[in-house]
C-alpha cells in the first residue's frame, strides 16, 4: 500500500490519516460481482476520472469534468458501450448522470470492469453522495456530501481504492 490508496475497513474508508464514514452495496461486498447484484465488488481499483455538475458545484479538481444534460452511463450487458458513458438519445439500459437529487454532483469514476467491459460483471461502480448514513448503495461507495468532497480534493489518477 502506499500513503495514496483508499482502503475500505470494517469501519469506515482510511484515507491520508483519516477514517470516512461511508455506505457500501446492499448486497455487502462480493468478489464475483454481477450486473444488478447491489454488491461492492472486492480487490484493487484505480480511479480513472471525475465527474461533477457545474451547474451545482465549482470544479473539485483541476482532472474533474463536467456532466451534460444529456449525459449518461450505459448499464446495458452486452453492448459495445456497457459500462462508459453515453450520450441521450440512448435507446439502451443507462443511469442518468444528471439527477434531480444531489447523489451525482460528484462522482469519482473507478475501473471496475473498465474500459474493456466484460457482459454481466457489473457497471457504474462510482464513488458518491451518500442519500443518509448508513444507506446502502448499488454497489458504490457513498459518502457524507463534506466527506466526499474532502476526498476528491486529494484523490487524482495515481490514488488507488483497496477494497478487501
Amino acid at each position: 500500500m502506499t500513503p495514496s490508496d483508499m482502503v475500505l475497513t470494517p469501519t469506515g474508508l482510511r484515507f491520508q490519516g483519516r477514517r470516512y464514514a461511508c455506505s457500501i452495496g446492499k448486497g455487502g461486498m462480493t468478489h464475483d460481482k454481477r450486473e444488478g447484484d447491489g454488491a461492492t465488488p472486492r480487490g484493487i481499483h484505480r480511479l480513472v476520472g471525475m465527474l461533477y455538475r457545474p451547474d451545482r458545484i465549482p470544479a473539485p479538481s483541476a482532472w474533474a469534468q463536467p456532466i451534460g444534460p444529456g449525459d449518461l452511463w450505459s448499464d446495458a450487458s452486452g453492448q459495445p458501450d456497457y459500462n462508459h458513458r453515453v450520450h441521450a438519445p440512448y435507446p439502451h439500459s443507462h443511469e442518468a448522470l444528471r439527477r434531480a437529487d444531489p447523489l451525482y454532483d460528484l462522482v469519482i469514476l473507478t475501473d471496475w470492469n473498465w474500459p474493456e467491459a466484460e457482459a454481466g460483471r457489473g457497471s457504474a461502480i462510482f464513488i458518491h453522495q451518500w442519500r443518509r448514513p448508513g444507506y446502502p448503495t448499488e454497489g458504490c461507495i457513498a459518502f457524507a456530501r463534506d466527506d466526499l468532497h474532502e476526498i476528491a480534493a486529494r484523490v487524482g489518477p495515481a490514488t488507488r481504492l483497496i477494497i478487501r
